[in-house]
């Protein structure tokens, strides 16, 4: 039986209090009690503790290195601890725990937090799948969920049911948020949930993981996948739209095209009484990338401007609202972008919409603006197919010159003269 106060006396005290925590440790991670136990920098106190447990004197030195094997031997001779220095650990500090078993249980927890990101909208798309690696890799969720594997889970399952509704329709992000997860404000900046869902965003909205990140960048992540962060900061700019005296927004198109003003319209606008736009089928309708081609038009055709839309670079939702309603319509669509990569997605998001085509956005179109030696180079953006015309992208690969819509301008405003609405 153990004499626990002889036991408390012998390896109880504070100045033996480390070499009872090294023995608990090694127990608690399956390693034998058989290797010395070293202590740097010990102090007098402790040194004078080991060697009354011991018997005997030790080296001389900074350094204390102490035979756990001896310690055994010596509890189990001096009957303090006849069962040895394991028993001892449970007397004096209590049960050992089973770290291996611990860290196996919590392994598996943190696997199974991780396998609710294994949902097939997640691993059927290559830039989800990419940016799920890319995330375990920099324990994006372990962080945010502030290492408790429960809430990581919980996280990772409202993360995949979100980007299982990806892309949306022209939503609203809290709207979005209630439909999709029963809570308006569950993507909220700020919260973990956005945080998690916003760096899958950015994967399929093509951001590189180094961009800077902001409200501006923010916005137009979460257009790309047809959410607006709200309805008023969602806008697309417009010339020339008909109108309607039918509501209020046609009534102000119809004042604009007048006037041979440009008009903005907001995804509120459009989204909560969606105006009558005054187009028919036969009605062709321009959309170019950049504001500065809009303006020119407005300048130089005014009120004859050819019904004329700008993106303004990456799709807001309120632009794809717009222009899905025109396809809706079987209206004609031509597209202009600028030729450089990010140019090439912006594209190929407007012109998969039915019956859009492309405007001088093309391969012999590149390569005569090339000819004529316009453009610069070009180091940035990742390269992108362009399935209308298979032929663009590599000859955009080959030449690596950036060439950009205001560049080619005079081409453009004779295309949209020569269609004027009152030649």
């Amino acid at each position: 039986m153990t004499d626990l106060p002889r036991l408390r006396r012998l390896l109880g005290g504070p100045e033996t209090a480390w070499l009872l925590d090294r023995a608990r440790d090694r127990l608690a991670t399956g390693r034998t009690l058989g290797a010395p136990a070293t202590l740097k920098a010990a102090t007098a106190e402790q040194r004078r503790a080991v060697e009354l447990l011991l018997g005997r004197r030790l080296r001389a030195g900074t350094s204390l290195t102490v035979p756990l094997a001896e310690v055994d031997r010596v509890l189990r001779d001096s009957l303090a601890c006849p069962d040895g220095l394991a028993a001892a650990v449970v007397a004096l500090a209590g049960p050992v725990p089973d770290r291996r078993a611990q860290d196996a249980r919590l392994a598996a927890a943190w696997r199974q937090a991780w396998a609710e990101l294994d949902h097939p909208a997640i691993v059927g798309r290559p830039e989800l799948a990419s940016w799920r690696a890319r995330a375990e890799a920099t324990g994006l969720l372990k962080r945010i969920s502030g290492g408790d594997p429960a809430a990581a889970r919980r996280l990772a399952a409202d993360a995949a049911q979100a980007l299982s509704r990806l892309p949306a329709d022209g939503l609203t992000l809290p709207v979005f948020s209630a439909r999709t997860l029963g809570d308006a404000h569950a993507l909220d900046e700020g919260r973990p949930l956005a945080a998690l869902v916003h760096s899958a965003v950015r994967a399929l909205a093509a951001v590189p993981a180094d961009a800077t990140s902001g409200a501006t960048s923010r916005r137009a992540a979460w257009a790309a996948v047809g959410v607006a962060l709200d309805e008023l900061s969602s806008r697309v700019l417009t010339l020339g739209l008909p109108g309607s005296p039918a509501d209020t927004t046609g009534r102000v198109l119809a004042a604009a095209r007048e006037g041979g003003e440009p008009c903005l319209l907001t995804l509120r606008q459009l989204a909560r009484r969606p105006p009558a736009l005054g187009l028919d089928e036969r009605t062709r309708v321009y959309v170019c990338e950049n504001p500065a081609v809009l303006a020119a038009a407005a300048d130089d055709l005014g009120a004859d401007c050819p019904p004329l839309i700008c993106v303004e670079g990456n799709l807001s939702v309120a632009a794809r609202t717009l222009l899905t309603r025109i396809a809706d319509q079987s209206c004609p669509i031509s597209y202009h972008g600028d030729f450089d990569w990010g140019g090439i997605r912006i594209a190929a998001d407007v012109l998969r919409l039915p019956g859009a085509t492309p405007w001088r956005y093309d391969a012999p179109s590149y390569l005569a603006a090339v000819d004529r030696g316009l453009g610069t180079p070009l180091t940035t953006g990742t390269p992108a197919p362009s399935p209308w015309n298979p032929a663009l992208a590599p000859a955009l690969a080959e030449h690596s010159i950036r060439v950009e819509e205001e560049q080619v301008l005079d081409q453009l405003l004779a295309d949209l003269r020569q269609h004027a609405v009152r030649p």
